[in-house]
């Protein structure tokens, strides 16, 4: 059974991020509140834990995966970004965007694209995850948690706590969310591509 905690969207309870990082360091997959919507989260080498969210997604090798940063410093150990796309992504951060660029060696290879050598990131505007980050004190793997038969991800903590609770290792609930996932903005060209219309305005970006 997952374990459910309910937390505070602006303050949340120390102890139940420590608990809640605890749970992904041991190899666990979290569902958990952002800006756009609920996401899946895990540690970033965990293999075991990808193949989860492929397996609970439907999905397949040619998924971007993204890494959900804390800030832009971080976020630059992990994808090149020459001075053009700094801009764009500094302008439209922390946000409901995610961005595919060209990723660094400090990436996991089994994580980027098959063919492009690519990986999505993300720095979101959100306390609950922005807590975890400091806790974790690395980017959390990430997928958007929208099951095979939905049209639209889930937003609400205690129906994925029921729906899920033998798929995840923890939910954290903090109220509501964002009902929509991020705008995704492929950036490894060069020039701005929107690959997917979300919660992010696109308009700078088209």
């Amino acid at each position: 059974m997952a374990r459910y905690f309910d937390v505070h969207p602006v303050n949340p309870q120390p102890r139940s991020i420590r608990q809640t990082a605890e749970i992904i360091r041991d190899g666990g997959l979290v569902a958990y509140p952002t800006d756009s919507c609920y996401a899946l989260g895990a540690q970033l080498g965990n293999q075991q834990a990808k193949d989860r969210i492929l397996s609970l997604r439907k999905l397949d090798d040619r998924h971007h995966f993204t890494l959900v940063c804390a800030d832009f410093a971080q976020l630059g150990q992990f994808v090149h970004v020459d001075n053009a796309v700094f801009r764009a992504v500094k302008a439209a951060t922390p946000g409901s965007y995610t961005f595919i660029l060209p990723a660094t060696k400090e990436v996991p290879r089994r994580l980027l694209h098959p063919k492009k050598k690519t990986v999505g990131v993300r720095i979101p505007d959100h306390p609950v995850v922005h807590a975890l980050l400091a806790e974790l004190n690395e980017p959390l793997l990430s997928s958007t948690l929208l099951l095979p038969d939905r049209e639209e991800p889930m937003t609400d903590g205690w129906e994925i706590k029921e729906e899920l609770d033998h798929l995840v290792d923890a939910v954290i609930d903090a109220g509501e969310c964002g009902e929509q996932p991020t705008t995704v903005v492929d950036l490894s060209e060069g020039v701005a591509e929107v690959v997917r219309y979300g919660a992010g305005d696109p308009t700078p970006f088209e």
